[in-house]
Formats: C-alpha cells, sequence, structure tokens
C-alpha cells in the first residue's frame, strides 16, 4: 500500500503553491532602490579585430549613466574555467583568457563588446545602437575538422585552436588495437550528437547591488551553485573577500546545466555597482540567452566495437572531436573526458576500452554540461554501436546485450574505464522494459502499419550514468578545482519545528518536498513542521549546489549525518529529563522511550528543554539543538536501465512518430516515487528532443542560423505519446545512507539511442544503418532516397 508520508510517499510538492499561484520570486522580480539597467553590446560578427569602439554619442543621450568597455575593466579577471585537464603527453589544457567585455578580438556572434547602463533599459538599448563599432572581419572557423589546420585561430596563442588531446585508458591504447585487428567481428560507426540550447523556461538574470558603508557586494542571479560562483567570482575575478561577498540564487525557473556556471554578466554587474554607486540590473532576453548561454553536446565521434566468435564484447575504441566554443566555460574540459570516458563501459563487461577527445576552439558559443553531462554522448554512442552490431550479425539487439550485461553476482564491478559500479541489475531494467512495452506483440503492429503503408519500428537502449560526482580526492587528482562534498545544517527551534540549511539548489527538483520528507521520516514529526533554507550564501554553510543529479545522494546525505547528530544530542537531554541511562534511550515516531518501560516524553518537551536547560545539567551538554555536516561521498552513484521505443516512419514524408515509450530505471531508493517520474518526464522530453527535433546551427561564418523559436524546434506534448515510468527494480546504491543514487539526468540519457534505434529499426528494409541526429523528416527522407539509389 502506497505511503501517505515521509520517505516513499508521493507527497504533492508544497513549493508549486506559490509558482502555480504566481507568488514566486525570480531574480528579474527583485528590484533594488535607485538601480541602473544594463544593456550589452554584442558582437554581430563570430570573429574580427575590434577596429573602432566610440561610445561617446551613446554616452551623452538621455538616461544613460555610465558605459563601460574593456578598458574599463582592465584589472579584472577573466572568467575562470573550474576544471583542468592534462593531456596524453601530461601538459596542462590551452586555457586562454575569457575576458568580461571582449579585448581586441570578438570571437563568437554575442560576445560582449561593450556594458550600457541607464535609468530604463530602453534608455540602455537606445544608447547602444547609437556606439559606433567598427569590426574588421576574421574568417570564422565553425567546423572542429577545419579548426584543427589552424587555418584562422579563434586564439592566437592556441596553435590549431586545439584547447587538448586527451587520452584514456592510456595503457590500454596497444592492447585494444590488436584485439580490434585479430576480432572476430568489428562494427564501426560515425556519428554526431547534435549541439543543443538549453532553453530553461527562465532567462539568466543578474543584479549587482553595493553597500558602501559596510563595503559589502551582494549578488542576485539564476544559478544552481551560488557558493560556487561566490568563491569564482570572488576569488579570481573581482578580488573581493568571501566575507565582502553574497550570492543568492532565488527562485530559479529551470536550468538543466546551463545555470552552473559563472558568466562574465554576473561579475559585470557586482564589478559596475561599485563603480557607479548604484544597483545595476541585467535580464537576458530569450534573443540573447541563445547567443549568451553555454550550450551542450556537439560531438563527432567515431567508434569501434570488437566482438569474438561467441558474440563476446571484447574491446572498444573511440575518438572524438569535442567543440569547446570560443572559450572554455567552468566545467567544459571534464564534460567530453572525465564525465564521457569513464562511462564507456555502460552496462557491459567490455575488457579493453580506449579513447581519444580532442576538445577545439571556434568561434561559436561555448559549450558545457547540459542534461546529463557527457553521460549522454557515451551511452549514445555504445547503444548505437552495439545495435548496428546486432543487425550486422543478424541477432537480437536485446539479447547481445543480455549476453554482455554484468551480472547481478559480480558486483561490486570493476570496469576497465577506472570507475567501479557498486549494484545493479540490468537484465532486470531490460526484462521489465521489454514487458511493458509489450515486445511480443510489436509483429502484429508491425504488420498493421505496412497495411497503411507505413515503416514501424521497435529499439531499445540500456544506459548507465554516474552521478553525485565524488570523492572530492578523485576528482581533485582528475583536475577539478573545488572540492565536490554537500554541507547541511538542521536547527531544531524550541517548539520543536525544524529548520534546514541546505548547499544544494533547487530550480526545479522540488527540494523543499522531498528534503522535507526525509528530515519528517527520521524524526517522526509532521513535515509541515520542516523548513528548507537554500541559495544564500549568507545563510546556508557553503555548499557545491545542483548538478549531476547529486542532490539526494549527497546533499540528502549531509542533511541526514546532521539530523543523526541532532537525535544523538536528544537522546542524551531525554536520558536527563528520564532519570535513564542514554544507553536506555530509544526513539521512534517522534517519542523518546526508556527501554522496557513506558516512560517516554514527546519530541516538542525534549527540544524546549533543550532550549530551557532547568533539568540536565549545562556542564555536560550544551543548550541547543543545531547541528552542521559535511558530506563527501566515498564514490559515484550508478542509476541505471533499460529503455524502449516504438515509433512509426512515413516513407513518403519522413515524418516520424513516436508511437509508444517505456522507461524502467534503478534509481535505488525512492523518496518520493511522483516526483521522481516527473523528472523522469522531463529528461524523456528532452532526450527525444534532442533526438527529433532541436538542433543548434552554425552557417560558414559563425552565424547561429537557429537563434530563436522561430527556427530552433523545442518539443511540444504533441510531439509524444503518454511516457509509461517504471522504478520498480531496485538496488540500493551502498555507500549513502539513503540508499540512493539519482533521477534527474536519467531520461536525457538513454532515450535518444532509443528512438535512433527505432527508426533504423524501422527503415533497415531500406538499407539505412544511420542517421545522425536529429531525425527530422528532410533527414529520414533523404536517408529513405540514398538507400534506394
Amino acid at each position: 500500500m502506497p505511503k501517505d508520508h515521509g520517505i516513499g510517499a508521493s507527497s504533492k510538492r508544497r513549493e508549486d503553491i506559490r509558482f502555480l499561484t504566481g507568488k514566486g520570486q525570480y531574480t528579474d522580480d527583485i528590484n533594488r532602490p535607485g538601480q541602473l539597467y544594463c544593456h550589452f553590446l554584442r558582437s554581430d560578427v563570430a570573429h574580427g579585430r575590434i577596429a573602432k569602439l566610440d561610445t561617446a554619442a551613446a554616452a551623452a543621450m538621455p538616461g544613460v549613466v555610465a558605459i563601460h568597455t574593456a578598458q574599463d575593466l582592465a584589472a579584472v579577471g577573466g572568467v575562470p574555467c573550474g576544471w583542468q585537464v592534462t593531456d596524453k603527453n601530461g601538459e596542462a589544457m590551452k586555457e586562454p583568457k575569457h575576458p568580461i567585455l571582449a579585448e581586441g578580438k570578438v570571437r563568437h556572434v554575442g560576445d560582449p563588446v561593450a556594458a550600457i547602463l541607464a535609468e530604463s533599459l530602453e534608455q540602455a538599448q537606445d544608447a547602444a545602437e547609437a556606439i559606433e563599432l567598427e569590426i574588421e572581419e576574421l574568417p570564422a572557423v565553425v567546423d572542429m575538422k577545419a579548426a584543427l589546420s589552424g587555418e584562422s585561430l579563434v586564439h592566437d596563442d592556441v596553435p590549431g585552436n586545439l584547447c587538448f588531446d586527451w587520452e584514456f585508458v592510456q595503457e590500454n591504447k596497444d592492447a585494444v588495437a590488436e584485439a580490434i585487428a585479430g576480432a572476430a567481428h568489428v562494427t564501426r560507426l560515425e556519428l554526431v550528437n547534435n549541439r543543443l540550447v538549453a532553453n530553461p523556461m527562465e532567462p539568466r538574470a543578474a543584479i549587482g547591488e553595493y553597500d558602501a558603508a559596510r563595503d559589502e557586494h551582494t549578488l542576485w542571479t539564476t544559478s544552481q551553485n551560488p557558493h560556487v560562483i561566490r568563491l569564482l567570482m570572488g576569488a579570481f575575478v573581482l578580488s573581493i573577500p568571501e566575507h565582502k561577498l553574497r550570492v543568492v540564487a532565488p527562485d530559479v525557473g529551470g536550468g538543466f546545466g546551463s545555470k552552473i556556471y559563472h558568466y562574465a554578466e554576473e561579475a559585470y554587474v557586482t564589478w559596475a555597482a561599485k563603480a557607479v554607486g548604484r544597483p545595476v540590473k541585467w535580464t537576458a532576453s530569450r534573443s540573447e540567452a541563445f547567443l549568451s548561454d553555454a550550450q551542450g553536446r556537439d560531438h563527432v565521434t567515431t567508434i569501434e566495437l570488437a566482438l569474438d566468435a561467441e558474440h563476446n564484447f571484447v574491446a572498444l575504441r573511440c575518438h572524438t572531436l569535442a567543440n569547446m566554443g570560443a572559450y572554455l566555460s567552468t566545467f567544459a574540459p571534464c564534460i567530453p573526458t572525465w564525465l564521457h570516458g569513464t562511462l564507456l563501459a555502460g552496462n557491459y563487461r567490455t575488457p579493453l576500452i580506449f579513447t581519444n577527445v580532442q576538445a577545439i576552439f571556434t568561434n561559436t558559443v561555448p559549450v558545457d554540461a547540459y542534461r546529463g553531462a557527457g553521460r549522454p554522448e557515451a551511452t549514445f554512442q555504445l547503444e548505437r554501436v552495439i545495435d548496428k552490431a546486432a543487425r550486422e550479425l543478424g541477432l537480437d539487439p536485446a539479447e547481445l546485450r543480455r549476453k554482455n550485461f554484468i551480472p547481478p553476482d559480480a558486483f561490486p564491478y570493476q570496469t576497465p574505464v577506472a570507475v567501479q559500479y557498486d549494484t545493479g541489475n540490468y537484465g532486470a531494467t531490460l526484462d521489465k522494459a521489454l514487458e511493458m512495452a509489450d515486445a511480443a506483440g510489436f509483429a502484429a503492429r508491425k504488420a498493421e502499419s505496412a497495411a497503411r503503408g507505413k515503416l514501424r519500428g521497435f529499439g531499445l537502449a540500456s544506459y548507465i550514468e554516474a552521478c553525485g560526482i565524488a570523492p572530492s580526492s578523485l576528482v581533485g587528482a582528475l583536475g577539478a578545482r573545488a572540492g565536490l562534498y554537500e554541507a547541511a545544517t538542521v536547527r531544531v527551534n524550541p517548539t520543536g519545528s525544524i529548520s534546514v540549511f541546505t548547499g544544494s539548489h533547487s530550480h526545479g527538483q522540488g527540494h523543499e518536498t522531498t528534503f522535507a520528507q526525509v528530515v519528517a521520516d527520521m524524526l517522526g514529526c509532521d513535515e509541515g513542521q520542516v523548513d528548507i533554507v537554500h541559495g544564500d550564501t549568507n545563510r546556508v554553510p557553503f555548499g557545491m549546489g545542483t548538478y549531476g543529479s547529486r542532490s539526494l545522494a549527497v546533499g540528502g546525505s549531509a542533511i541526514v549525518k546532521s539530523v543523526e547528530k541532532i537525535v544523538a544530542k536528544a537522546k542524551k537531554i531525554a536520558a536527563h529529563l528520564l532519570e535513564a541511562a542514554e544507553g536506555d534511550i530509544q526513539f521512534a515516531d517522534g517519542q523518546f522511550t526508556v527501554a522496557g518501560t513506558d516512560n517516554a516524553l514527546g519530541w516538542g518537551d525534549v527540544c524546549l528543554a533543550a532550549y530551557v536547560p532547568h533539568k540536565y545539567p549545562i556542564e555536560e551538554l550544551e543548550p541547543g539543538l543545531e547541528e552542521t555536516s559535511f558530506y563527501d561521498p566515498a564514490n559515484f552513484t550508478y542509476p541505471a536501465g533499460a529503455y524502449v521505443c516504438e515509433v512509426e516512419v512515413d516513407p513518403e514524408t519522413g515524418r516520424v512518430e513516436v508511437q509508444n515509450f517505456v522507461a524502467a530505471d534503478d534509481f535505488g531508493n525512492v523518496v518520493n516515487p511522483m516526483i521522481v517520474e516527473g523528472q523522469v518526464h522531463g529528461g524523456l522530453a528532452q532526450g527525444l528532443g534532442q533526438a527529433l527535433l532541436e538542433n543548434a546551427v552554425y552557417d560558414a561564418e559563425g552565424q547561429l542560423a537557429s537563434a530563436s523559436y522561430m527556427d530552433y524546434a523545442m518539443p511540444r506534448a504533441a510531439d509524444f505519446p503518454s511516457f509509461a515510468v517504471d522504478h520498480s527494480c531496485v538496488t540500493p546504491c551502498t555507500h549513502n545512507p539513503l540508499g540512493v543514487k539519482g533521477c534527474g539526468e536519467a531520461g536525457a540519457i538513454g532515450s535518444p539511442p532509443a528512438l535512433v534505434n527505432a527508426v533504423i529499426d524501422a527503415l533497415s528494409e531500406h538499407g539505412v544503418s544511420h542517421i545522425d541526429m536529429p531525425l527530422t523528416p528532410t533527414r529520414v527522407w533523404e536517408a529513405i532516397q540514398a538507400a534506394k539509389a
């Protein structure tokens, strides 16, 4: 029977009340007394030298208070990168400066050249048009293969536009080559993981304010991790001591990774507020977001899978070109490397794996993590090459996967790509997905489609991902310039209500509900007694924010540790009050009881006594009931699952229609099934959107041809069927106290290969073996025609 409260209950998201009634407070809702409005003049060419930048006429226009260019920010540092990758020769990656405002040269369309501050936004926009800007255009480099020729350099000090050339696992290189050369069968595939624009519902916004009397800065911003912004901006850009810099991320309307990073606009408004002595507010338009928010994916990969005569996987080799864009975003270098290469084992017993990644600068918007961050790219190439191998060998794709799965009795399982999986049962999720999808009835459905002149396809994909990136000692050795722990303070108030201060930040995940469920379950109180506080560096302990499906596994574990400390102290207080030995005190359902007796005290009585310590010796026990914990995980968590997609293709038009989609996931223990289902639904929509519709396209001059919703095809509800979601196959995580694994990115990881595999299955009778995403009607139709020729 479903639970009605606590862990395992589908408690309604209590934060939704304010969102649905228009009472949320987003950054753009905040207005400070006397604020100025900021507008950025951005480059309309992808690559060029600034020949003239005259702001005199614009500065004299009505309402204009100041105009700043790179010269004004000469003493300010560039936007820092938070992860350093070492190349195959042991040398550090190329890390060119990313200035707040373009210095001498522009490197992508949207690169900010000047910032205008005015009494109104309209006045700032008008002034921008009056700035005399002349750019001496240089050849734009957009194609990664062409960029490696070095004929046009994005950064003059980066030869061949090569940020780094990375190999992993280097000691396997020769053995992999030998295994491939001697294999009974090798399947090769070249594929593209198309570039995406994140497009969260709320565009980015930032407000900077300076208090001269206290010499304190405040930044309100749309961020997934305010403490990281404070650290990066304060220490590396503006040289502001942390105790003089407050960063607040109020309600945030989605992020999908694009709001993890520190952006130039945040640093500028913080700096400008002091420079002009007034608060400075900037809010991006949607068009501006297309040209300034970090974008995602953009890989070109060649992958080879070698099998022996019994169809066992013996080796995997891949080479990837990864687009960095014009500058290094905060976590960009780790996406195609450590978050990608370490997942190339997938769910399978492949003994030898080697990958090479060349990261390349181009005259495009910077690229960084987007929902899944490296794991979708690894999963897509792996699941596509396995499907192609099954087709080449005349095997059932499900059985080829099942034959090579890591068996349940092999855990913990050390992969050849550094990571060790703690638990899993990949056959169980595959069986569940096939059952839910009615695989046995597919032949009849295919015949019915054929009778109507349509092609029907059945595709599946298995996936594994690594969530809750950790431990700090490991990621530090891999190049991370920050720890990846999480912190939480739990404060019990005198009347028994609880305030939880967490470093995790919610931008749609439902933390205010889920974290409260965990605390209430542990303390035996009502969830309404628990208040969750996040998003303000002045109120919460130092934390690393929310991304990589880490909230419950890392942030929730820090909360659990603090609650355990609270209970331990509360037992000491109860023992004094009940005149019993501490070891005899039991706590359950909000009651402290002396073992073997009916002598008990309620939660509220003990809480009040903690703050009114009349009946216990304060020399032995401090008053109050408040604890802080830092939790640094011992390992990643490893959610896994199997997805099945069924499509119908119109061969006359190339239109693909998703008929059915099934997701069977193992997320470990589930705290709130309703929220988990919603997270999976969202991930599926984004993953299928990438596979079918979304594509950031740059022309040869570096202009973003898909720079608005008129040209960038966002998925709509009508594009998908109702999703069937299951998370009944549970193998709890063994190294966090909740046994949770993470669910926020899974849908976006497993769905693209499942859909592409389904379409290729439908088109296989025409001889089509691969189509690059997105599978638009034009691409599908052209593939059919090419196969016929």
